[in-house]
């Protein structure tokens, strides 16, 4: 069979950004994961440190919380949110979130960094659908 026979049926917006959120969560989560692996970061989490980030206070935790928070939301909320709103908040929290990414380069190891870059890859790839979203044609 011929890749040509094949169906290819358009992905809504809604769903590709939904998808993108769902992918930077993968990311985030197995890149937190594999630091685990590094020498002395299991020593500091015992000892109360957050890494680059010092003490794990309240603060700190709350803050961590909710930067991790938004993006679980974004993959709910990018595919029921109506398309203005939906729209920008994606723009915006798109570039929050790439911003955010490129501070925790500095310093990372090697394998972060990889995937800090695919991260960053999926907030642009957010921002640039969002930005794209088809306009109504009225007949």
């Amino acid at each position: 069979m011929r890749w040509r026979e094949l169906e290819d049926v358009q992905v809504p917006v809604k769903i590709k950004l939904s998808l993108l959120w769902a992918a930077l969560m993968g990311l985030y989560i197995y890149n937190d994961y594999f630091v685990l692996y590094l020498p002395g970061t299991i020593d500091g989490m015992s000892a109360g440190q957050m890494g680059p980030m010092g003490p794990a206070t309240d603060l700190v935790l709350v803050g961590m919380s909710m930067m991790l928070a938004v993006p679980a939301l974004m993959i709910f909320l990018s595919a029921v949110l109506p398309p203005p709103v939906n729209r920008w908040l994606n723009v915006v929290l798109g570039a929050v979130y790439t911003v955010l990414q490129a501070l925790t380069m500095i310093g990372a190891a090697p394998f972060y960094q990889i995937v800090v870059v695919l991260e960053i890859m999926i907030t642009l790839s957010i921002i640039w659908i969002a930005l794209r979203w088809p306009r109504l044609t009225h007949l």
